[in-house]
């Protein structure tokens, strides 16, 4: 199971927010770039990169960050926020990012997402963003009425390959992540799962582990890692 550090970007640092929500961040570091080369040094095979401003502003707003994050560390990355535009999608794929994370665009326009699929397919990573079983998009400021798990069967018709299921409501929240609802997603869908939001402890990860011969493929730890609640070096000796 791969275990993949969040490093969220607002306003030139790396931040947390609790649930989304602006007024609940907390800083962790003026410093992206030196947190890609920290988790790289513990290990980490692949980074979970979100612009936090380009996802409520909807076009990324930190192409010279992440562009660093690029040069300084050579395992994969994955990056989402703003990515609503097959212009966008295709100068990020040329600058070097490995999976593009779509999530808004897949909602509000399916005709483009069906492009961007047949073009870049193998680059796509579908956001599946949850409240109360119903997709939330806009940087989780709206919440929509599509049914979570109806979703994903569409997305997987569409060619979509792996998925990123967040609980909204348990993101930054430390408070155990909503297996029940992975679940039901790693059953219906059959795609590459990733699971993210709640992520607190090692008993957490005991939890989550648990899943992987179920199809679930990893998991995104934010806060934990950035709190010393998990610590990364504990992680790979999990997988040994």
């Amino acid at each position: 199971m791969i275990f993949i550090p969040a490093i969220d970007i607002r306003a030139g640092k790396c931040v947390m927010l609790t649930q989304g929500k602006i007024e609940k961040e907390t800083i962790y570091s003026n410093d992206p770039v030196f947190m890609a080369k920290l988790w790289q040094a513990k290990g980490a095979k692949r980074l979970h990169v979100v612009d936090l401003d380009g996802a409520f502003r909807g076009t990324p707003q930190h192409s010279d960050c992440v562009a660093q994050i690029r040069a300084a560390y050579n395992g994969v990355i994955q990056l989402g926020g703003g990515i609503r535009d097959l212009k966008v999608v295709e100068q990020l794929i040329e600058k070097g990012i490995d999976k593009l994370i779509l999530g808004t665009l897949m909602v509000y326009d399916p005709e483009l997402t069906r492009k961007i699929l047949k073009k870049h397919g193998k680059n796509i990573i579908g956001a599946i963003d949850i409240v109360k079983g119903k997709i939330a998009i806009g940087g989780w400021k709206e919440v929509t009425d599509r049914d979570a798990v109806e979703f994903v069967k569409e997305l997987k018709g569409e060619g979509v390959q792996e998925i990123i299921v967040t609980d909204v409501t348990r993101d930054g929240t430390l408070e155990g992540p909503n297996l029940e609802d992975i679940k039901q997603i790693i059953k219906e869908s059959g795609l590459v799962v990733y699971t993210s939001g709640g992520i607190g402890s090692m008993e957490d990860i005991k939890k989550i582990k648990a899943l992987e011969n179920e199809g679930l493929a990893g998991a995104i730890i934010g806060k934990a890692l950035y709190n010393d609640a998990i610590k990364y070096e504990d992680l790979v000796a999990l997988n040994k």
